[in-house]
């Protein structure tokens, strides 16, 4: 099976609707006629099979069919975030190598991308999603697919480049298979099933979980251009919602501003794309009485690596236990294992993990070496095989020869009445070589100093873990997932 014939899994005549956008209810039938369409049209322009097609688009229909569509032609998708700049944009259109590009007229707007410089990136073909697109995709000529094997590349994933530009990682569709297939052994959700998407599909995170699991279930998808919170809670409260998968960010909001036992036709709730403070997960659980599941993945794993078990023992904290055929263990810096308990980095190894980097020999060779994709983050097992996230490699502080995980001081903050949000980096000290520095964004109303935030920590952290640099600010940097941007922070 090939990602576009998702749809057509369970026959065109599913008694339910594929997708429900602003009121309108379209069938698989629909839905496949639609991708058809646009396959016919990236054929119909020249597109041939192996070219990279960058989408940049909000949630919308169209932006599953050009998708589809694109992946149908034999295409490459390169999904863009939508937030990027122009310049940013022109980046990884020219390291991919796009030849063509799908892209939503309000976004078109806002970057300013004129055909001619369009051209001067190497693209082709600029094809707004618009009206007059719609009708030339329906009328484009009949074509036959591309030929194409579940092994084939068909996605490239811009990783976000903590370090330097961000790279493109490999997926095949055989990758996402993988993973959908795994999600679906051990979340046992049936096809009647009514997913909410508010997570932006050009992240791995919503286009497996909320795109590609209930196209391949025959559930249904409710889409929503982006996450607004009082809109959010109206639909999980009246639209029937029974899944919905968002980040730490969104659950907090939620917790904020929703009524105790608000969400009676919700079956499953998973935070995923950024760490869960306990203290958000306690505070939706007490509220809601019903749990909320945490997960871990990364988009060079298409993304879903672990999950806590819907319907065994769930263990907070934690981000569970791998996914079935999915391997996960902790190694020190020679890669070798280490004992149960102890921190090392977290690696990875089974069918959903990526090819590598595009053009990137080097990068490829260091994140996949000895066969297991590293992905930098810190993390230690526990007796009973469930993983735990301490930290990013990238982020831990050495401050005079000691390990400080920015992670442990952000969760023992959140506890604090005052505190809204905390973020905690390390910044160059002379003597030590680094200081721990938090920012703090504080609840409405609430005031807080220094030295009070200090006292409170000193009840529960070692004293050189504490923050000796605080800043109070109105709010964090956050990527579209909710994740902070914690290299703004370090300038």
């Amino acid at each position: 099976m090939l990602l576009w014939q998702l749809p057509r899994r369970h026959g065109e005549k599913v008694p339910r609707p594929a997708l429900i956008f602003q009121g309108q209810r379209i069938s698989y039938e629909e839905l496949i006629e639609w991708i058809d369409a646009f396959a016919r049209l990236f054929q119909e322009i020249g597109v041939r099979t192996g070219e990279k097609v960058a989408i940049c688009s909000p949630n919308c229909p169209e932006f599953i069919y050009s998708y589809m569509g694109a992946l149908q032609a034999g295409a490459v998708v390169v999904p863009l975030n939508l937030l990027l700049a122009r310049e940013e944009i022109a980046y990884i259109i020219r390291d991919a190598g796009c030849t063509a590009m799908v892209i939503h007229r309000t976004i078109l707007e806002r970057i300013g991308l004129a055909p001619q410089q369009a051209a001067a990136l190497g693209l082709k073909h600029l094809l707004v999603l618009d009206e007059s697109t719609a009708a030339r995709a329906k009328a484009a000529p009949p074509a036959t697919p591309a030929a194409a094997s579940e092994e084939d590349i068909c996605v490239f994933l811009y990783t976000s480049g903590t370090t330097g530009r961000p790279k493109g990682a490999m997926l095949s569709h055989r990758n996402f298979l993988a993973d959908i297939e795994a999600l679906d052994a051990v979340s046992n959700l049936g096809p009647e099933n009514n997913f909410l998407c508010v997570l932006p599909m050009f992240h791995s995170f919503a286009w497996t979980t909320s795109v590609l699991l209930p196209l391949y279930l025959g559930s249904t998808i409710t889409i929503k251009e982006s996450f607004q919170p009082k809109d959010t809670l109206k639909t999980l409260t009246e639209e029937n919602i029974t899944v919905f998968c968002g980040v730490p960010s969104m659950y907090a909001v939620l917790m904020r501003m929703g009524e105790e036992g608000q969400f009676k036709s919700l079956k499953l709730a998973i935070s995923g794309g950024a760490p869960l403070a306990a203290e958000i997960q306690r505070g939706f659980e007490e509220k809601f009485s019903f749990p909320l599941i945490e997960g871990y993945g990364l988009s060079e794993a298409a993304p879903v690596v672990c999950l806590n078990p819907l319907y065994g023992v769930r263990k907070p904290g934690s981000i569970g236990l791998p996914l079935p055929g999915v391997e996960v263990k902790v190694v020190d810096d020679n890669d070798q294992e280490v004992p149960v308990n102890e921190v090392g980095e977290l690696v990875v190894r089974g069918p959903n993990v990526m090819a590598g980097y595009y053009n990137q020999p080097e990068e490829t060779a260091a994140a996949l070496r000895g066969g297991w994709l590293h992905t930098g983050d810190l993390a230690r097992r526990d007796e009973d095989g469930y993983f735990y996230i301490v930290d990013r490699k990238k982020d831990m502080i050495i401050l005079g020869g000691f390990n400080v995980y920015p992670r442990e001081v952000e969760e023992v903050l959140l506890t604090h009445p005052a505190v809204q949000d905390a973020a905690v980096v390390g910044v160059g000290d002379p003597l030590k070589g680094e200081t721990v520095k938090a920012y703090i964004v504080l609840k409405e109303g609430a005031a807080v100093d220094r030295r009070q935030l200090q006292e409170f920590l000193k009840e529960r952290l070692a004293l050189y873990k504490i923050p000796r640099i605080f800043e109070f600010v109105p709010e964090l940097p956050k990527s579209p997932t909710g994740k902070v941007l914690k290299k703004l922070l370090k300038g």
